[in-house]
Formats: C-alpha cells, structure tokens, sequence
C-alpha cells in the first residue's frame, strides 16, 4: 500500500515523454489491448459495433450513438413535419399553405396590413386590396412582391398575382331597376 505522503511516481517507464492527449491515446489503446487479450470485443468508438446479441432467436447487432448527431437524436417538430410532407409528396401543398399562412411575413407589416390573400390556384394567388390606391400600388410592384414570395417558399409556387380593390356596391335594386342602368357616377376598384 502507498503512503499518501509520498510523491507519485509519475507514469510508467514506456509512457514518459508523453502529454496531453497523446498520453490518453497510448493508455486508451493498451487497456483495449488487455481486454482483447481476455478474449473481448473491443470497437473502437462510433466506427465499431458491440458484439451480437441473441435475442430470441433474432441476431442483433447495436451501435454506438457517439458524441455527433445522429439518426436517432430526438428531432425538432420542423424537421418532423418537413421530413413527413416530403416522402408524402405534400410540399407544394406546404408551400402555397405557408404563403397565406404566413402572409406578414413574407411580404412585409405594411403591405400585410393592407392586402390579404384570398386563394391560390394553378399558381395564381388572388389578393384583396383595401383601397383602390393600395391595389394600383400592388400592381406597380408586383414584381417584386412575386420575387419575395418566391424567396420564402420556392419558385414555382405562385407565378402570377390577381390583384383586386374593395367590390363596388351593387346600384340594382328593386323591381324597376333598369338592365345597363347608369348607376352613379363614381368609380370604384
């Protein structure tokens, strides 16, 4: 037995000389040595396997995770859903989903402010100014607002843009209403 009074003698004859990470490999390596000398599967880390298993009759053979990411981490729910819509075949349906989903987002506060989406169809997304003055302005920029929209969610998606100002109101009502009637003279959307 060693007096804890004595100093430590330090490491064996055929490890001086070595530090550091050097001193962990050479020590690592002759304790994997001593257990292959008792007939032990030893791997080496994520490259190698634990030996096989019997289990009920099934040959099993396990894996070591390792430090890394690996298939078998838990994973986001993002990366859940996305990994799922793609081997389903959903992601066009994602993507024009998340075009009136995320309709703020995408094209900015203020334009989001005053213009909704109404519908997407065969890549064309229908859009509901507030004003008449926003629907010009709209269209004045259209191509940019495509070019934001193809950023966000892919090109593709949406390939050209209906925009419309508020309904006029309806001037026929009543039974003496006149077909072609002149209505009043203001303009509207």
């Amino acid at each position: 037995m060693t007096d804890p009074q004595e100093p430590d003698a330090g490491p064996p004859a055929h490890l001086a000389g070595l530090s550091g990470m050097d001193l962990v490999r050479r020590t690592l390596e002759e304790a994997r040595g001593a257990a292959r000398s008792q007939g032990k599967d030893v791997g080496r880390g994520r490259t190698g396997a634990v030996p096989s298993r019997r289990t009920r009759g099934n040959n099993l053979r396990r894996r070591w995770s390792g430090p890394g990411p690996d298939a078998r981490d838990p994973q986001t729910f993002a990366a859940a859903t996305r990994d799922l819509s793609a081997t389903r075949g959903w992601d066009s349906r994602v993507a024009q989903g998340s075009v009136i989903g995320q309709w703020s987002t995408v094209v900015g506060e203020q334009i989001a402010e005053h213009a909704n989406p109404v519908g997407l169809r065969d890549g064309v997304l229908t859009i509901a100014a507030e004003s008449t003055a926003w629907a010009t302005q709209l269209r004045m920029m259209q191509a940019q607002l495509l070019a934001k929209i193809a950023a966000a969610v892919g090109d593709g998606v949406v390939k050209t843009l209906k925009i419309s100002g508020p309904a006029a109101p309806s001037w026929r009502k009543g039974n003496r209403s006149m077909p072609g009637g002149r209505g009043p003279r203001d303009t509207y959307g």
